[in-house]
């Protein structure tokens, strides 16, 4: 089976479940914000991310999908995180392959964000906004679907405590957001690797 169809078998497209730090976000209103996750289409896949710059006023020197806000001008999320990954990274929307949507995450910091699925070539020469994105790597899929890799960690915020996932790889740690998503994201994906 190709890398697409079993993408696509994996994700329920009449999901409308939502993740995320429900306790911690409680009464916020939400953002819509959507991110692309890339899997680069070779015989072992991986999972193209990015660091944010040192120096950015939200989410400084964080692993992160492509992605952001969606704008009025976008017909939906797909379209945005499309735009958002040609802004942050020139990946030219015409060469993701866009399989479908994964459960939506809410942050306790006002965002609602759709994971937006899609294949793109290996091997791309992409070219970071030199203002937001200090690196572009991948990470073997098979690594991320992992469960071993997925360390649960405790935090606290103004006395309540609550919970995040790190997954460290190589140099990168990915936590928060991201990798909760990408552990959604395993549990509908482990079995099509």
């Amino acid at each position: 089976m190709r890398l697409a169809d079993r993408l696509r078998a994996a994700l329920d497209p009449a999901s409308d479940a939502i993740g995320g730090d429900a306790f911690l976000s409680a009464g916020l209103s939400f953002t819509d914000a959507a991110v692309l996750v890339p899997i680069t289409d070779r015989p072992e896949p991986g999972v193209l991310l990015t660091l944010r710059r040192a120096d950015m006023r939200h989410h400084a020197g964080q692993v992160a999908f492509p992605g952001g806000r969606v704008d009025p001008d976008d017909a939906d999320a797909i379209a945005a995180a499309l735009r958002e990954a040609d802004e942050e990274i020139g990946l030219d929307p015409a060469l993701v392959q866009v399989i479908g949507t994964s459960d939506r995450y809410r942050t306790f910091t006002g965002y609602e964000i759709v994971p937006v699925v899609g294949i793109v070539p290996p091997d791309l020469a992409l070219t970071p906004h030199e203002a937001e994105v200090a690196a572009v790597f991948e990470v073997p899929l098979a690594f991320l679907l992992e469960s071993a890799n997925h360390v649960r960690l405790v935090h606290e915020d103004d006395g309540r405590s609550g919970e995040y996932y790190e997954i460290m790889w190589g140099e990168w740690r990915i936590w928060g957001a991201t990798a909760a998503m990408i552990v959604t994201l395993s549990e509908k994906l482990r079995a099509f690797a």
